[in-house]
């Protein structure tokens, strides 16, 4: 009993001395320098000018997805537009409101701010555009991280948006 007693007291003295006799002393001034690095690409160098991206004009960027090209006819196919008026009452109006921010942006006079190939791209393929568009990106960021659902809308469907979009 003895030696238990003896081994206790030796494994207790070993536990004390263990945790004590280190002293962590507070640094004062603690800081951190970092180098700003600058590898923008030139499409997103343009995010920086305080500009919304709902305001930006990018007539070059055709977006990212299944549209490349797009015709558009001097006059409005008002047929069209009607068709595309209906698509967007029935899909796009929950988001969107034509001539004023939403929880997406307004649609009206989008085209002057965008190519018909972007606005295809985005109604078409947003999850991609989102991903890759650096644009998508930038209008995700200033209409709170909501993004565009895809409505699982056809090409003809959305080119009857677009044209609709033209009469705004």
């Amino acid at each position: 009993m003895n030696l238990k007693m003896k081994s206790v007291a030796v494994l207790f003295s070993l536990m004390l001395m263990a945790c004590g006799g280190k002293e962590e002393k507070k640094k004062e001034g603690f800081s951190v320098e970092r180098a700003k690095t600058t590898t923008e690409k030139p499409q997103e160098a343009a995010a920086d000018t305080g500009t919304p991206a709902s305001e930006r004009v990018e007539l070059e960027n055709k977006g990212v997805g299944p549209i490349t090209s797009v015709e558009l006819g001097a006059e409005i196919d008002q047929a069209l537009a009607d068709k595309g008026k209906e698509v967007y009452d029935q899909m796009c109006v929950a988001c969107h409101r034509p001539d004023k921010k939403f929880i997406g942006p307004a649609p009206k006079g989008i085209l002057e701010r965008r190519s018909p190939e972007w606005v295809m791209n985005m109604i078409l393929n947003p999850e991609v555009m989102i991903k890759e568009d650096p644009l998508a990106k930038d209008l995700l960021q200033e209409f709170n991280g909501a993004p565009m659902a895809n409505q699982g809308l056809t090409e003809e469907q959305a080119r009857s948006v677009l044209e609709y979009f033209r009469t705004l």
